[in-house]
């Protein structure tokens, strides 16, 4: 791993946290995400489950989880399973992990072989009056891809068709959305990195330069820097891109009098951080460009003390776009009565913001938890109002990442530069 080691209390306290949520006699049952095939002999740089890795630290494909507190084999009742040591395949795809090192990442002292794992879930199953099993259940979310969840969910339900399967998404959601303080670290240290790479790049962008050419600058700083690589694809859209929210092909020639919104985030030690921020191609906001930057700028500013205990994203959302709407007044965009007279199903600020303000953050981008669940101190979440006028190709989005504390909200990414003379003056810097 080119991260530093995360101590494994962190892991051992989840565990703990979790089945305490459980019913009494009960077993959960989790396996390693699978590696994804890419073409040919080729697989996708693997990726951990974020559950898995949020209840072991174990990086590394082809590993289970079995937890079982209460089983009458004290053996049994919390186990790693890891591959088998294999010399052709260490010797052709690198390390492998023994028992001793996955004990030391997971703090787990069972580890056994994946070829055991059979006939020790045998056994509990004859124990165990309730299993609980994982699915991906982000709401917004339904891949075509059968998950290795899926899989061991089907094959289990098949073989012991008797039991009572239950669902333990909802108590990793509960868990995972409030962060402990080594969490909240690992997510700051990608904020940091994240900042380090937007004023790296905002001495080097140039009119005639390509959206790609600034994602490369982006992704040599963050490997520089320790990252695993980007937490999830970069946005780097300029001109009419900039209004496109997920726009990812990155491949336009930017151009004097382009704006660039940026949307980007530095993955460390599989947590990761939500930055966005938008920039003039040539160094310079026009005087239209500044009113629509400004005008989202104090919006982010007011939505921030919105990041209170007892809130939800919900309300949060509602709130924020209302401040945007008078803002569009003032940009001219649509009138006071233009409103009065609007669709309440099709209200007039939906053409120029379509996108929710904020998203809870950690180990995935879109970070599991609920839009109407009260904000909890622990919490870590983006403020990202933003502003589309397609006709006057003009995008601007600005994003930090919020942390919910008893007195008050905490911007982990405060001092990555978002005035527009920070960012004039840091662009001049590199001409």
């Amino acid at each position: 791993m080119r991260y530093t080691p995360i101590p494994n209390e962190l892991f051992s306290t989840n565990r703990k946290r979790l089945t305490a949520l459980l019913a009494d006699n009960s077993m959960a049952v989790l396996p390693a995400a699978e590696p994804m095939p890419r073409n040919g002999d080729q697989y996708y740089p693997y990726r951990q489950h974020s559950d898995f890795f949020y209840l072991t630290g174990i990086g590394q494909a082809g590993a289970m989880l079995l937890l079982y507190p209460d089983c009458p084999n004290p053996a049994f009742r919390e186990i790693l399973f890891i591959e088998a040591y294999d010399i052709v395949k260490a010797t052709w795809e690198g390390h492998m992990l023994s028992a001793e090192e996955a004990t030391q990442l997971s703090g787990i002292t069972q580890v056994m072989t994946t070829d055991q794992f059979e006939a020790t879930l045998h056994e509990c199953m004859n124990y165990a009056k309730r299993i609980y099993l994982n699915s991906n259940e982000y709401i917004k979310f339904k891949p075509t891809v059968e998950s290795a969840y899926h899989k061991l969910a089907v094959q289990l339900q098949n073989q012991y068709p008797l039991h009572k399967f239950r669902r333990l998404a909802p108590h990793l959601e509960q868990l995972r959305t409030i962060k402990q303080p080594i969490e909240v670290e690992l997510i700051t240290k990608a904020g940091a990195i994240t900042g380090e790479a937007f004023k790296k790049i905002l001495k080097t962008i140039k009119p005639g330069q390509y959206e790609y050419e600034v994602e490369a600058g982006i992704t040599h700083s963050f490997i520089s820097n320790a990252a695993n690589g980007h937490g999830f694809f970069p946005i780097i859209g300029s001109g009419i891109n900039a209004c496109v929210l997920h726009y990812n092909a990155n491949n336009r020639q930017m151009l004097s009098g382009d704006l660039l919104l940026i949307d980007f985030g530095a993955e460390y030690a599989n947590y990761t951080a939500d930055i966005s921020r938008t920039i003039p191609v040539n160094g310079k906001f026009t005087e239209r460009q500044k009113q629509c930057y400004e005008a989202v700028l104090r919006v982010f500013n007011a939505a921030i003390p919105l990041y209170t205990v007892g809130n939800t994203i919900d309300y949060i959302n509602q709130t924020v776009w209302e401040m945007m709407e008078q803002e569009m007044i003032g940009l001219g965009l649509f009138t006071q009565d233009d409103i009065e007279r609007q669709s309440p199903e099709a209200p007039l600020y939906r053409n120029y913001l379509m996108h929710g303000i904020a998203h809870h953050l950690g180990l995935d981008v879109h970070d599991v938890g609920s839009r109407y669940t009260p904000l909890q101190a622990g919490m870590v979440l983006s403020c990202e109002p933003g502003l589309y006028i397609r006709d006057e190709k003009i995008g601007i989005r600005l994003e930090n990442d919020i942390l919910i504390t008893e007195s008050g909200p905490v911007d982990l990414t405060s001092e990555i530069p978002i005035e527009i003379h920070e960012i004039e003056t840091l662009m001049a810097s590199g001409q």
